[in-house]
């Protein structure tokens, strides 16, 4: 057999793969065209999410603190990847595995607790984190009691 009809016969799966693909959703493109509804209305083109109206602009500012914990999911997210491939293939690592994955779990729980001592996990105003006085505890307990 020719090397091209070699060839062919190697890719004509594939190729025939890729033009289902394409007219599949070519299909699907053009009925949602001339099947969608055509009505139009000022509310028609306003983003509704959730049920609820949008109000103000899109670009409006949020605090560091939701890109930090986006970034702490991503990176636990990742660390229990590692820990499950682990898992799966515990026969085969042995001990050298274990004592490996167990520093693995170390480390990132060291940068866990680095986190959580320098404050990146507290959520709460620097307002409402001051303690309530001892003296003002009793002084409410004092009223409850007395009802």
């Amino acid at each position: 057999m020719p090397i091209t009809t070699e060839i062919i016969a190697h890719y004509w799966a594939f190729a025939v793969f890729c033009i289902v693909a394409i007219g599949l959703c070519s299909l699907m493109l053009l009925l949602a065209f001339f099947l969608g509804g055509k009505a139009h209305a000022r509310a028609k083109n306003i983003p509704y999410e959730s049920g609820i109206n949008s109000v103000g602009s899109a670009r409006m500012r949020l605090s560091a603190k939701f890109y930090l914990v986006s970034m702490f999911f991503v990176i636990f997210d990742v660390e229990a990847l590692y820990l499950y491939a682990w898992s799966i293939s515990i026969r085969e690592s042995g001990w050298i595995g274990f004592i490996e994955a167990s520093i693995f779990i170390f480390i990132l729980l060291a940068g866990l607790v680095y986190l959580v001592r320098i404050g990146a996990l507290d959520w709460a105003p620097e307002q409402s984190c001051h303690r309530i006085k001892p003296n003002a505890i009793n002084i409410i307990n004092n009223r409850f009691s007395r009802n």
